[in-house]
């Protein structure tokens, strides 16, 4: 019985190996395939200033992937700076709303205390005529 066992295990074994072999370069044309079409998606995505920059040859996959990690550099650039940006503007909001709720009761404190004043002076405020 043992040998029975051991043939059927090398047939199974060599059915796996052969399975294998059938299936690899078939998963490997899929990875490229996947790969070229990833590639074919970064160069439609790129402004065409980068393209512009190889008029007369065909572009390489390592080109188009250089240009690619270009583009990414300068938009996250552009990002950071336009957040700093955004960041100072914000400051200076906050700023110049304070500045103007400090106005605000400036002006009002004032409005308050000459009111207060002309109530316990009549004598001194001039008389309203309508004429």
């Amino acid at each position: 019985m043992a040998p029975t066992i051991t043939a059927t295990w090398t047939s199974s074994q060599d059915h796996l190996a052969l399975n294998h072999k059938l299936r690899k370069p078939l998963v490997e044309k899929l990875r490229r395939e996947r790969i070229n079409s990833s590639i074919e998606q970064l160069k439609s995505l790129l402004p065409p200033e980068f393209l512009k920059q190889q008029p007369d040859s065909k572009l390489e996959k390592a080109d188009i992937l250089e240009m690619t990690v270009c583009f990414m550099r300068r938009l996250l650039q552009q990002n950071h700076q336009q957040s700093r940006l955004l960041d100072h503007v914000h400051k200076l909001q906050t700023s110049c709303e304070q500045n103007l709720r400090e106005a605000d009761v400036s002006a009002l404190s004032s409005t308050v205390q000459t009111g207060s004043t002309k109530d316990q002076n009549p004598e001194k405020s001039p008389l309203w005529r309508p004429w």
